[in-house]
């Protein structure tokens, strides 16, 4: 069944100001793609109104189940999330219509007296909700002589930010491309490299969402996928999937591409998974082919992750918020 043209399309959105800055960039995006207009339609989820600690609600999806359920009602035609909170398992009745170039995948650090990480006095107090980054940080701390105490917060930007502004923590961790969808990428102090934190598998980049069986609107968001970054953050997901069934310690990985000036040769993925307290790590890269389908990028995560699992991944216990 074909729709009138003119009809708006509604794109569901959380209603956090990142969430409704992402999604309006999206919306730009699809009205010049498609030439029709486009409405934001706010969802509140789980996520957004319990205040609990993310570990302790399930992690991943508690952003994501009402967006999804307004969808497979018919409430909206399409729904835009952080990519990396998406769960692993993908359902039928959704497609992933779209994956967008990505963002800066880099996590960053916002301190007091503007000081970088390696400049934290002893002790510093450092806010984050994610043990992934506490696992990278304490370790990253250890392995330079510096004593750091890692500090579970939640809450939005502005919350997280005001932690450091009040004098409460020394600094607080969040991601770059958050902070640089709502414009304040200015406060960064220090950006930290993929090699001293891996981020979040997804970390940066956008899903776009919508029913499986609408044909045209798939065809129409397609414009909007990048195919190098739905590689890497398939290949990412992977990973993640494959050492979620085999380990309950935080992980993260980054792939990227290598290019030999400028022609791609290959893509290279690192993955790590830790203890919070950041005494043991497992960390391995492979490189290989650019993956030129779905299942050769799953197949590159695969192979990582059991690498990983081999080398004692297996036997780390942690909290799993990602």
């Amino acid at each position: 069944m074909s729709e009138p043209q003119n009809r708006a399309l509604r794109l569901g959105t959380r209603r956090s100001k990142l969430a409704m800055a992402q999604s309006g960039q999206v919306a730009d995006e699809v009205r010049r793609l498609t030439g029709r207009p486009v409405e934001l339609v706010e969802i509140t989820t789980y996520g957004d109104a319990s205040r609990e600690h993310l570990a302790q609600i399930g992690g991943t999806g508690v952003f994501v189940t009402a967006l999804r359920e307004a969808l497979l009602r018919g409430e909206v035609d399409f729904a835009v999330h952080s990519l990396k909170d998406l769960p692993t398992t993908h359902p039928d009745d959704l497609a992933l219509a779209a994956v967008p170039v990505r963002e800066d995948a880099r996590d960053v650090l916002v301190a007091r007296d503007g000081l970088t990480f390696e400049q934290l006095p002893e002790g510093a107090r450092v806010g984050t909700g994610s043990p992934r980054r506490m696992s990278q940080l304490n370790a990253y701390a250890r392995s330079h002589g510096l004593t750091i105490e890692t500090v579970p917060i939640r809450g939005n930007v502005d919350t997280r930010i005001g932690y450091v502004r009040k004098g409460e923590l020394d600094a607080v961790v969040l991601a770059a491309a958050g902070l640089n969808r709502i414009g304040r990428s200015d406060e960064v102090t220090d950006f930290l490299a993929v090699d001293t934190v891996l981020p979040a598998p997804g970390q940066g980049a956008l899903a776009i969402e919508c029913a499986a069986d609408n044909a045209e609107l798939i065809a129409a968001l397609a414009g909007l996928d990048d195919p190098y970054t739905r590689g890497a953050v398939t290949a990412e997901r992977s990973l993640l999937a494959a050492l979620e069934a085999g380990c309950s310690a935080p992980v993260g990985a980054f792939a990227d591409l290598l290019a030999d000036g400028q022609i791609v040769k290959e893509m290279r993925l690192r993955g790590v998974v830790g203890t919070t307290d950041g005494s043991t790590l497992v960390q391995l890269s492979t490189t290989g082919p650019v993956p030129e389908t779905y299942d050769q990028a799953m197949a590159l995560g695969r192979e990582l992750a059991a690498e990983m699992l081999a080398k004692g991944a297996a036997g780390l216990m942690g909290e799993r918020a990602h």
